[in-house]
């Protein structure tokens, strides 16, 4: 038995602009697809529930290619800072913190951006220590590859002024030469490895939680990278089985595996795409370089606004030939977090020296940074770019100046991969960025910060239409994930999973996407979000 969708727009994403009438859904696939009466003809003793779009519009389901689910959900339960546009403020909301913290427990703070204050400097550990001297203090940076912390994290890591600095990261000094509290990419793991680990009970609470936000924005399911982070593969990995299926919790979870427990994935018998429609293992992840608001994304040039770094190489062009070979003697693609140009080019190295076994596509993410050179290369393999649209509207215009405006030509040009015939997919690389794919899709085809009151176009000639925006959260995703035969797009035998919104995206002036909300999500047939009116 099964359902009728009808009464709104329906994309099918198979062409541009191709629409349906009507849906008969069964046992959470797509059935049939055509004119409401034909359906209500054929399937009339079948149709156990009519679904009434009430003039909405709807898409196939909209899927995060590139996101961590379990730091989305931390963003959530604990002090975020993303929001504040001075020090001043960071400052005080960690203070009013500290206040609510039992003697001793440590403080986490999650995304600072110094690139939103009015005087974008850094904070000091000294800063830090004047406010909050008996907690150890962790402040991440949006971006993740740096966080500031104070002297009392430092003293129970036991990183003193002669510490050697990881290959891959930076243990930052100030003017005069002692430890400002910054640390960068690899030199993080110094600190991360001394917080006490996170119970279970809050994994869970966090997966929830973060969940609950997805199927509010649309989301029908994501690509994420957790399973390092929480105290080891097994009990993370536990903690997605206890919330989407143990609980029922419908959700596609489409795990990316850091290669340092790669080993502990093939150990419990796991492989590419080895798992269930909800929670599957992808491709291993890899980061080659840094972020650009450090200045740790690897370039081939230096920096245009600090000439004495070119960035930081996570890895060196051996290493990770090696984590490559690694991933295709077990048959796995990887997935590689490039954001600078020589970054790019390394792991590309790596690609054509160990070619991919097996199913699937290789993924480099992010791929920013890029030269024509690059692109032409990468054109000639099976492996798919994971971008951001959303990134556009946060860097901008700073990067200008950190690049060098005569290297801007094929850096976030988006339009340039498609037009190339690239296979792109979208994500928010939440919580670094909001989750909301509303926010890429807005970036993507008006090429603006929607903060800026001047509407100022980056780089025009790469602006997406609406249907390649809308592609990369559906076709893109699905095709990321191995997935394109049953997902991305409205199909008979495809799953049915829906994201309808208020407005139709595709016909509202582009300057409106940002006003449109999600009224339904549908995930396997069921409702699993709805603000509809009864």
């Amino acid at each position: 038995m099964g359902k009728l969708w009808f009464g709104g727009t329906m994309y099918t994403l198979q062409d541009e602009g191709q629409t349906v009438e009507g849906m008969y859904t069964e046992n959470g696939k797509i059935v049939a697809m055509g004119e409401i009466s034909t359906l209500e003809s054929v399937y009339k003793n079948k149709i156990t529930e009519r679904i009434d779009l009430q003039r909405n519009t709807l898409f196939p389901g909209f899927v995060d290619s590139h996101m961590h689910l379990i730091g989305h959900g931390e963003k959530l339960i604990r002090l975020d800072l993303s929001r504040f546009t001075s020090k001043k403020a960071v400052l005080n909301a960690v203070k009013e913190e500290a206040e609510r913290l039992h003697e001793g427990e440590w403080l986490i703070g999650e995304g600072w951006n110094e690139n939103l204050w009015e005087v974008p400097e850094s904070i000091h550990r000294h800063e830090i220590d004047d406010i909050v001297p008996e907690h150890p203090v962790v402040l991440k940076r949006i971006c993740r590859h740096a966080m500031i912390v104070n002297t009392q994290a430092m003293n129970t890591a036991g990183i003193t002024e002669t510490t050697a600095c990881p290959t891959g990261g930076v243990i930052e000094k100030d003017a005069n030469g002692t430890l400002s509290g910054l640390l960068k990419d690899k030199a993080q793991e110094l600190l991360l490895t001394v917080i006490p680990e996170v119970s279970e009970e809050y994994l869970v609470r966090a997966i929830d939680a973060s969940i609950n936000d997805l199927y509010s924005l649309g989301l029908t399911g994501a690509h994420t990278e957790d399973l390092h982070y929480y105290g080891g593969f097994e009990r993370t990995f536990k903690a997605f089985k206890s919330v989407i299926e143990e609980t029922g919790m419908k959700f596609r979870a489409h795990l990316l595996v850091h290669h340092e427990v790669i080993d502990d994935m093939v150990c419990t018998g796991g492989s590419f795409l080895a798992g269930n429609e909800w929670l599957e293992f992808g491709a291993m992840k890899i980061f080659a370089d840094g972020a650009l608001g450090g200045r740790t994304a690897l370039l081939s040039e230096p920096y245009h606004d600090d000439p004495t770094t070119t960035g930081v190489a996570i890895f060196s062009q051996e290493k990770l030939n090696e984590l490559v070979a690694k991933a295709r003697e077990h048959e796995i693609p990887v997935a590689v977090h490039a954001i600078g140009d020589l970054a790019f080019e390394l792991i590309l190295n790596a690609i054509e020296r160990h070619p991919l076994k097996g199913n699937g596509r290789d993924r480099l993410i992010h791929a920013q940074i890029l030269r024509e050179d690059l692109l032409e290369r990468a054109n000639k393999l099976p492996l798919i770019l994971d971008i951001q649209p959303r990134f556009l509207a946060s860097d901008y215009p700073w990067v200008i100046d950190r690049i060098g405006l005569e290297r801007m030509e094929y850096c976030y040009a988006w339009k340039s991969l498609i037009n190339a015939g690239m296979h792109c997919a979208g994500g928010s690389d939440a919580p670094i960025e909001p989750a909301d794919p509303l926010l890429g899709i807005h970036a993507a085809v008006t090429r603006t910060n929607p903060e800026d009151p001047a509407k100022k176009v980056y780089q025009p000639e790469q602006v997406l239409t609406v249907y390649e925006a809308i592609s990369l959260f559906t076709k893109g995703s699905a095709f990321a994930a191995s997935h394109e035969e049953d997902r991305g797009v409205l199909k008979e035998g495809f799953l049915a999973d829906f994201t309808i919104f208020d407005r139709d995206l595709m016909k509202i002036p582009a300057a409106e996407i940002l006003e449109a909300r999600a009224v339904m999500t549908v995930i396997g047939e069921e409702i699993v979000y709805s603000n509809l009116a009864e």
